[in-house]
């Protein structure tokens, strides 16, 4: 019976605890699937917060990415715009640059002696031709060399006088400016690199009356005359007014006045006054460095002007190209010292067997070791045995010796 009875209780005990386990079940059902949606609502929450943010953050980047696109446009269009401007000035460049008369020079005949390093040299050649002559058989009134430093844009420029004793193609000794005469800007070229150790190979020859039309184009320029200048200026004006067919405009007095084209060209061509040539020479330095001063402040409409009176009275060994480079620097160059060559002159001015009058150098080659000294900074030149023979010829037959021989 007790038996029975435990069995009962057993029974009983076995399935509260089924019941319970069931009930536990379902508790812990309910409880994790309340956890499961809790999660899930929290997940979808941080989901929809991140979704909002993501879209706040992809309309900001978009509107980055749409201002740094339009900066970019504008960016190229104004490239686009520096481009066009720079074309069209270029081919303004070459339309007016067309009115220059071209020469191809022989490179083997220049007698170019060593490359100079940085620099770009030039022979500048005024020439008195009446009646528009550039090519040869008139004489290059005015004989310069520009000297350019490619890096820091410093030009030096050195006056060659016009009636220095050099030496010719055929061998023989002249005055300069007669080598234009004979051979044109090539011979005139190879004239100075063969007596001055330079590496000249291009030029540009104006005709000395365009220097009328650029001044009047720039404005005129500004001099101070002594009154011996004026007087002489006035008398020069009557021959440079009728060869450039314009009327006489007497100065009377002196001190700083302002000139015109005539007047200007007149003022560089005296010559009879304390100095002589020399004097001369550094005038005609004087009025090179005023128009460019001028000229460098003037404006597009001045300048085109300017080239439209002056280009085709230049000659020039310069391509279109190389012209154009030259012109984007302009305004870049900064004029630096001019001097005078020879540095030193002798007290005669004779030759054996000649009655002419020349610019006789002190010792040449010596005077060549101070133009590297100033054109290229070469303290300790040695003139190529070529200068030394013929600085040797110059003293034989001028008498005149350097002190060191």
């Amino acid at each position: 019976m007790t038996k029975r009875r435990n069995s009962g209780r057993n029974i009983r005990t076995s399935q509260d605890d089924r019941r319970n386990s069931r009930d536990e079940r379902k508790r812990r059902k309910s409880e994790d699937y309340r956890s499961y949606e809790e999660r899930n609502a929290v997940r979808r929450k941080g989901d929809s917060d991140r979704r909002q943010l993501s879209k706040k953050e992809l309309r900001r980047q978009k509107e980055i990415k749409r201002k740094k696109r339009r900066r970019k446009r504008i960016i190229f269009l104004m490239a686009e715009v520096v481009i066009l401007l720079t074309l069209c000035v270029i081919a303004y460049g070459v339309i007016k640059l067309d009115k220059l008369e071209y020469t191809k020079l022989d490179r083997d005949k220049l007698e170019v002696y060593k490359d100079t390093g940085p620099y770009t040299n030039i022979a500048l050649f005024g020439l008195d031709s009446r009646e528009g002559e550039l090519d040869g058989g008139v004489r290059s009134d005015c004989i310069m060399i520009a000297s350019i430093h490619n890096e820091t844009h410093e030009v030096k420029i050195v006056s060659v006088y016009r009636d220095t004793l050099l030496k010719q193609a055929n061998g023989e000794f002249a005055k300069a400016n007669s080598a234009y005469v004979a051979g044109g800007a090539q011979e005139a070229i190879a004239q100075l690199n063969r007596n001055l150790d330079l590496d000249i190979q291009n030029y540009i020859s104006v005709n000395f009356n365009s220097l009328v039309d650029i001044v009047d184009a720039l404005g005129g320029i500004e001099v101070e005359l002594t009154e011996e200048e004026r007087v002489h200026l006035n008398n020069y004006q009557i021959e440079t007014a009728e060869v450039v067919g314009q009327k006489v405009k007497e100065i009377k007095q002196a001190g700083i006045q302002k000139l015109n084209g005539v007047q200007a060209v007149s003022y560089s061509r005296i010559r009879y006054t304390l100095g002589d040539d020399f004097k001369r020479t550094e005038r005609q330095r004087l009025v090179l460095q005023k128009i460019i001063e001028k000229a460098q402040k003037a404006n597009l409409m001045t300048l085109n002007k300017l080239l439209d009176k002056v280009l085709p009275q230049i000659s020039t060994s310069f391509t279109q190209t190389q012209l154009i480079g030259i012109a984007a620097n302009t305004l870049l160059y900064k004029i630096g010292e001019m001097k005078g060559f020879p540095f030193e002159i002798a007290n005669t001015d004779k030759i054996k067997g000649d009655n002419t009058s020349y610019v006789i150098p002190v010792g040449a080659a010596e005077n060549v070791t101070r133009l590297h000294r100033f054109l290229f900074d070469e303290e300790n030149y040695v003139p190529s045995e070529a200068v030394q023979t013929i600085s040797s010829q110059v003293s034989r037959l001028s008498g005149v010796y350097p002190e060191s021989e």
